[in-house]
């Protein structure tokens, strides 16, 4: 199961790569097939194979020898390796599908919003949609209930955080709405909480590397899906860790 599970994170890992590339650029993710975009020559079975293609053509196009992103294979490996993470904590539930999914989606707003700092719509609109279909599969009532508080908690708070500090995009409020109303109220508080601590730690690090100086600017949404990803593996036991220590 293990290996079905890699299997299936790399191949939508290969699809997310089209997303993260077209999306932006207001491009069909279905239409025209996938292609060199330097040779426009359509790609056959052998050249969408995840990982192993790219390692059989040692990272260039078999027609014009073009050279290929490492972000491809790492992508590919990325969505698999958090497949295969979920699926060792939640094995084979509604919960696993739930947090795969929103996994795939986090990582191509990740990397659309570190390319163009922006968070498309349509995105969102898909997360929602699918936040909305799992409620009504799993626990309607009380998952609608939650994920209407949180989605107002979340979009509020960085409603707020924008309008004070001028510091988050239209996307980034989006973007908190959406887990907000997957998730629920508790895990996203944490998720804003983790979003700004790793915000910050990440930040210090790339302007101590020069990487980045101070005036550059840094999209925040990696942020907010690495703090997700944290919520989503870790959440309860934050959570519950928090509380003793109150408690005592």
């Amino acid at each position: 199961m293990k290996l079905i599970i890699l299997t299936l994170g790399l191949l939508i890992g290969s699809f997310l790569n089209v997303c993260i590339h077209r999306i932006p650029n207001g491009k069909s993710i279905s239409f025209p097939p996938s292609h060199c975009p330097k040779c426009n020559t359509n790609l056959k079975p052998i050249d969408l194979i995840p990982v192993i293609s790219f390692i059989w053509t040692r990272g260039k196009c078999r027609y014009c020898s073009q050279k290929i992103s490492m972000r491809y294979p790492l992508v590919e490996i990325l969505n698999a390796l958090i497949y295969l993470i979920l699926y060792l904590k939640f094995s084979i539930t509604i919960l696993f599908v739930k947090y795969a999914i929103l996994a795939s989606i986090l990582i191509v707003i990740s990397f659309i919003d570190y390319d163009h700092q922006i968070i498309p719509d349509e995105i969102i609109v898909f997360g929602m949609l699918l936040s909305f279909i799992i409620h009504i599969v799993h626990n309607f009532k009380g998952d609608s209930l939650n994920g209407l508080i949180g989605l107002l908690i979340g979009g509020g708070l960085f409603l707020i955080i924008a309008l004070i500090t001028n510091a988050m995009g239209g996307g980034d409020i989006k973007l908190m709405g959406m887990l907000g109303f997957s998730l629920g109220y508790k895990y996203i508080l944490l998720i804003t909480l983790l979003s700004f601590i790793i915000g910050a730690v990440v930040s210090l690090i790339l302007i101590f590397l020069k990487i980045k100086s101070r005036k550059d600017f840094i999209p925040f949404g990696p942020f907010i899906a690495m703090a997700a990803f944290v919520t989503i593996y870790y959440g309860d036991e934050i959570i519950n860790w928090y509380i003793l220590k109150i408690i005592s």
